[in-house]
C-alpha cells in the first residue's frame, strides 16, 4: 500500500512540472507574441517542444535537442522539427553538431523576427560549442574528472561557461531579431537562469527586446507532492529543499531523521553529490541515496523510502532512483559493500527496490519522498 502511495506522489510532483503542460499552459498566456523559430534542448524538450506547439497550432519551425531515447515519436514524425539526440552527463559528437547548429539558427534569423528559446535540465552537455582549441576528448575528459570528483551541478557549470562558445548568455549575444522569450524549467539550487543550462538561456548578452519565464522547479514539484499525500489521507510533516550535500552524508542526516520520525510523509528536494571510486559499478545519486538510506531502516515495516531524479533517470542508468523498505537492506554488508564500490543500482535491481520510470520529459532536480506510518 505504501509503495503504491508514494508512487502516486512522485507520479503527481512530476505531472506538475511535465514539459508538455508547463510549456503549454505558458505559451497559451503569450500576449501576442509569435515566434518564427523554436528552439528546444534539455532533458524536457521533446515535451516542451509538444507543448509549445500545441499552443500555438501551428507549423513554427523547431529545432529540437535532448538526451538519446528522450524524443516522443510526435516529434520525429513533425516535418516541422528537427531533432538531434545527444549524450549526458558526458557530451558527445552530437552535443558539438547540435550547439554548431543552434548558434547557425540564430545567427540567421532575420531582423523583425522572433525566437522562442524553451531550455531545461541537461542543456549544459547535450549541446556545446567549443574554441578550435579545446577538442572533444579534452571536453569529455574534463567533465568525467569532474563528475567524478563529487563536484555540483554550480561547480561544473560555471567551468563550463568559461570555455563554451554558447553558454553564459553567449548564444543569444548573436541574436539580431526583434524579440526573444525564454521558457526555463529549472534544475539547480536558486532557479537562476545563468546556471540552468550553464546559462544558455540568459538573456544578458542579448542585443533584442527579451524576457525570460521560469515555468517549472522543484518547489512546484514537491508542493504537488504534497497535496498528493494530503488528498490520500496522509498528514505531511515536512517538505523542503535541503539535497544539497554528499550523497554519504545526506544518508546519515536523513536517515536517522527519518528511523525517528512521527507518522506522515516527508518530502525532501534538490540534487546531492557523489563522489566515485576510480572502477565505478553501476547507479546513480538517486540509487546511492535510497540504499543509504535503507540501512536506517532495517527491520522496520512501518517505513517506505522513494527516491528518484525526476528527469527519470539516474546516473548512466535506466532507472529513476531506489524505492527501499526495512527489508531492501537486510543484508547490511552487501549493502555497505555496494555503497563502498558506487554499485547501489546492481545491488537495488537484486533485491527489489529499483524504481524505473522512463523519460519522463521535465528535470526538476531530485524527489525523496518518505512514508512513515
Amino acid at each position: 500500500m505504501e509503495k503504491e502511495s508514494a508512487i502516486k506522489i512522485f507520479d503527481a510532483a512530476i505531472d506538475a512540472v511535465a514539459g508538455f503542460n508547463a510549456t503549454q499552459r505558458a505559451v497559451a498566456a503569450f500576449d501576442g507574441f509569435v515566434p518564427d523559430q523554436i528552439i528546444a534542448v534539455g532533458k524536457a524538450a521533446s515535451g516542451m517542444c509538444a507543448g509549445a506547439l500545441a499552443a500555438l497550432g501551428n507549423d513554427c519551425p523547431a529545432f529540437l535537442v535532448t538526451k538519446y531515447d528522450h524524443t516522443e515519436q510526435a516529434m520525429w514524425d513533425a516535418k516541422n522539427v528537427t531533432v538531434i539526440e545527444s549524450a549526458h552527463p558526458v557530451p558527445d559528437q552530437h552535443s558539438l553538431d547540435a550547439g554548431l547548429q543552434m548558434l547557425d539558427t540564430v545567427e540567421s534569423m532575420s531582423a523583425g523576427s522572433k525566437l522562442l528559446l524553451l531550455v531545461s535540465g541537461g542543456t549544459s552537455a547535450l549541446s556545446e560549442a567549443l574554441p578550435e582549441d579545446v577538442t572533444l576528448e579534452d571536453w569529455q575528459q574534463l567533465t568525467d574528472q569532474m563528475l567524478a570528483a563529487g563536484y555540483n551541478i554550480g561547480q561544473i557549470n560555471a567551468r563550463r561557461k568559461e570555455t563554451s562558445l554558447i553558454k553564459d548568455g553567449k548564444l543569444l549575444a548573436n541574436f539580431k531579431g526583434a524579440e526573444v522569450r525564454v521558457l526555463a524549467i529549472s534544475d539547480v539550487e536558486g532557479d537562476s537562469i545563468s546556471t540552468i543550462g550553464s546559462g544558455t538561456g540568459d538573456t544578458k548578452r542579448c542585443p533584442s527586446t527579451a524576457s525570460i519565464d521560469l515555468i517549472a522547479t522543484n518547489e512546484v514539484a514537491r508542493m504537488a507532492a504534497a497535496d498528493k499525500a494530503k488528498a490520500l489521507g496522509f498528514t505531511v510533516k515536512d517538505n523542503q529543499e535541503c539535497l544539497y550535500d554528499d550523497v554519504a552524508v545526506l544518508s546519515e542526516r536523513i536517515g536517522q531523521y527519518i528511523a525517528k520520525a512521527e507518522q506522515g510523509v516527508y518530502i525532501y528536494g534538490g540534487e546531492p553529490t557523489v563522489k566515485l571510486p576510480e572502477k565505478p559499478g553501476n547507479g546513480g545519486r538517486n540509487q546511492a541515496l535510497a540504499l543509504g538510506l535503507a540501512q536506517h531502516i532495517v527491520g522496520r515495516d512501518d517505513v517506505l523510502v522513494l527516491v528518484a531524479g525526476t528527469d527519470g533517470s539516474d546516473g548512466p542508468t535506466d532507472a529513476a532512483g531506489g524505492i527501499v523498505d526495512g527489508s531492501t537492506a537486510a543484508d547490511i554488508e552487501g549493502a555497505r559493500d555496494a555503497l563502498k564500490r558506487a554499485d547501489a543500482g546492481t545491488y537495488l535491481r537484486e533485491h527489489g527496490g529499483i524504481f524505473i520510470t522512463g523519460p519522463t520529459n521535465t528535470n526538476v532536480m531530485d524527489i525523496v519522498i518518505a512514508i512513515v506510518r
